[in-house]
């Protein structure tokens, strides 16, 4: 299974954010429309992606609940729009369940193996994550790494990290 390193945090200036990210990047970043829709799944999570530019994911992963860098191991299957979300969207609702569903709109961009994502997610907020893409001779460790020292160069404070999905936060509102 691919794996990736991730962090979450809470942002407080976002403008800040974005000029620093797309410094580190030297790009502007790529502007993402995402819908997620959350399946009921007896372990890890199980979303369906509808991205605006008529693509779609299916997206399992398994990831601690912990705040700081984390380790996620996921599949991802790709496919043009309504490739996924028509009957295979029905299909997991009747099997599994839904669990939520969220919008959000995320700018990415790429430091060297991270994707760094500036969300802001419908009713919630602003958010950055970072998912540093480990390659297969490199560990976990290495991973954190990678993540705590660009959340430094960021600017993202050690106490504005999260340890929750966007769906949770949402469902305990």
């Amino acid at each position: 299974m691919p794996r990736n390193v991730e962090i979450k945090a809470k942002v407080h200036d976002v403008a800040k954010l974005h000029q620093c990210a797309a410094q580190l990047s030297n790009s502007e970043g790529e502007i993402l429309h995402q819908e997620d829709t959350f399946f009921c799944s007896p372990k890890g999570r199980l979303k369906l992606r509808v991205l605006k530019d008529d693509n779609e994911e299916l997206i399992y992963y398994e990831r601690p609940d912990q705040e700081g860098p984390k380790c996620s191991d996921y599949v991802k299957v790709s496919r043009k729009n309504g490739e996924l979300s028509g009957d295979v969207c029905k299909l997991l609702t009747r099997c599994l369940g839904v669990k939520g569903a969220m919008r959000k709109t995320r700018t990415l961009y790429m430091v060297d193996q991270t994707r760094v994502h500036v969300d802001s997610v419908d009713g919630l907020g602003d958010f950055m994550e970072l998912e540093v893409v480990l390659r297969d001779d490199q560990t976990v460790e290495d991973g954190e790494k990678i993540a705590s020292d660009l959340r430094l160069k960021l600017g993202i404070k050690e106490e504005d990290l999260l340890s929750e999905a966007y769906m949770d936060m949402i469902l305990k509102k």
